[in-house]
């Protein structure tokens, strides 16, 4: 046996040794990203083929039990009860946190590729969305799973890896950055991609343009606390701007056409859409999602400013009534086998939009204290959200904010001190984001930074059996590291 092994070495050196056509070609078949077209087709990955809607919006207090057990789905179950999900798939942690680094990983390889190639500068806007990009996809996986911004703590708080190099091995050995080195090398990326970023696209919404990066910034230095960059980055919208979503006429919109409606490029407000693989829109009608009972508590007269009926509206009924939904979320099925009846989902999502942006600059305008500011660009803001809504009569001032959004003791508890007049400021403005970006998630953000508690019952024939209580700095606001990264060896968090 042993004379066998030697002969078939040998037999095989002097094939290799007779093969260097074969040597000399590349050990791999992956594409070469060596032209400037591949790179900016290769950029088209560097966003998440992924979204976080669903696992943020069902760990809010937008969403109650509504005792529909039809259609169970238990990542709903798990993220409802601040768990950790089990299932892999599209939707969950697991993809999620798989699908930023699989995106990191195509802005990593376009910024080397782009340096191979020289850095010309005809290929600066490439650099600077793939900059921008990495920076997004790292401060999107420390929001959800590290503990919140704080600057006391941040320099030791678990992060998460910040890879600045393309994937060469096929299974990486990565170490968590503190929160503070995220964010730190985030900022880099993002100052630096900022220098770059172009509107020079076919269709620039579905990338990284000037006004999406902007818009990214104001999300990250509202995090941050630094209002005076908020301020800065939106600028250009003023004070009573017409770059908001017109909710006169998307309400008039065919009920079946809103969803389109609300993602479409066209529309002015939206700044970055993107169509992950995504089932989001069927969350509406799980167990645990928006009852109908709930819509005029969150959405009725008696949660807007002046008494009115709001043009935000949760209907379309599922299971006899008992679920609603908001029509944001546009899913378009590809079928990859009409015979079998298969095929994969894609949802409509804007991540990001002159609203949002436009809420964070009021709320950096209350703690600069610019209150006179404040109450017109806010009084604006939520008449156009307001049915009947009359400027001469609906006017926002302290009375009215401080009457309708009273100061809650340690209820809303950011890292920096509020006096009792911006508490009240913000109340209003957080529970107007919360009202906007229903089903988005956006206000996963805000319990998060403002250390809300949340409480989540779990009901059978309309009774708790299950009082779970996010409380404040509760370990859970950060998520678990999926199993398969921890399993690699990225440090879990602590429970």
């Amino acid at each position: 046996m042993k004379n066998i092994k030697i002969t078939l070495s040998l037999l095989l050196l002097v094939s290799i040794s007779s093969c260097d056509d074969f040597l000399s070609e590349i050990p791999d078949n992956r594409t070469q990203i060596d032209t400037p077209e591949k790179i900016s087709e290769l950029l088209v990955t560097a966003y998440p083929m992924t979204t976080y809607f669903e696992i943020a919006e069902t760990m809010s207090d937008n969403i109650f039990d509504t005792e529909v057990k039809t259609n169970a789905n238990i990542s709903n179950e798990q993220s409802f009860n601040w768990e950790m999900q089990t299932q892999i798939d599209k939707d969950t942690e697991n993809g999620f946190w798989t699908g930023s680094y699989e995106a990191i990983a195509a802005a990593n390889q376009a910024l080397l590729s782009i340096e191979k190639l020289g850095n010309p500068s005809s290929l600066n806007p490439q650099k600077g969305e793939a900059l921008i990009a990495r920076a997004y996809n790292h401060f999107m996986l420390v929001s959800f799973f590290s503990n919140r911004y704080n600057p006391a703590t941040a320099a030791t708080d678990l992060g998460v890896p910040y890879v600045t190099e393309p994937e060469t091995a096929l299974l990486g050995q990565y170490k968590r950055n503190s929160v503070k080195e995220v964010f730190d090398l985030a900022e880099k990326d993002l100052l630096e991609g900022l220098k770059y970023v172009t509107n020079n696209y076919k269709e620039p919404k579905y990338h990284f343009n000037v006004n999406a990066t902007k818009a990214f910034a104001c999300r990250f230095y509202l995090i941050k606390g630094d209002w005076d960059k908020v301020l800065e980055y939106s600028e250009g919208l003023g004070s009573k701007t017409d770059k908001i979503r017109n909710y006169v006429a998307f309400s008039s919109a065919v009920f079946a056409q809103m969803p389109i409606e609300y993602s479409r490029v066209e529309q002015e407000t939206n700044l970055l859409v993107s169509y992950p693989n995504s089932t989001a829109r069927r969350a509406a009608s799980y167990r645990f999602a928006f009852p109908s009972q709930k819509a005029d508590e969150l959405l009725g007269p008696q949660t807007n400013m002046w008494g009115k009926q709001s043009l935000i509206r949760a209907d379309g009924y599922y299971y006899g009534g008992s679920n609603v939904f908001i029509h944001k979320l546009y899913e378009y099925f590809k079928v990859t086998n009409a015979t079998a009846g298969i095929g994969e989902a894609y949802t409509s999502t804007v991540l990001f939009s002159n609203d949002e942006m436009y809420l964070n600059r009021i709320e950096a305008l209350v703690m600069k204290n610019r209150f006179a500011e404040v109450n017109t660009e806010l009084g604006y803001f939520l008449g156009t959200r307001t049915s009947g809504y009359n400027p001469a009569t609906d006017i926002l001032d302290q009375t009215r904010v401080t009457t309708k959004y009273p100061v809650v003791a340690n209820e809303f508890t950011p890292f920096y001190p509020l006096s009792e007049l911006q508490t009240s400021y913000i109340k209003a403005i957080s529970e107007a984001r919360r009202r906007d970006f229903m089903r988005e998630g956006l206000r996963w953000f805000d319990i998060k930074r403002f250390n809300l508690v949340v409480e989540h019952n779990t009901l059978e024939f309309g009774k708790v059996v299950r009082h779970n209580v996010l409380e404040k700095d509760d370990k859970r606001r950060a998520l678990q590291i999926p199993l398969r990264a921890s399993s690699n060896g990225i440090e879990k968090n602590p429970r």
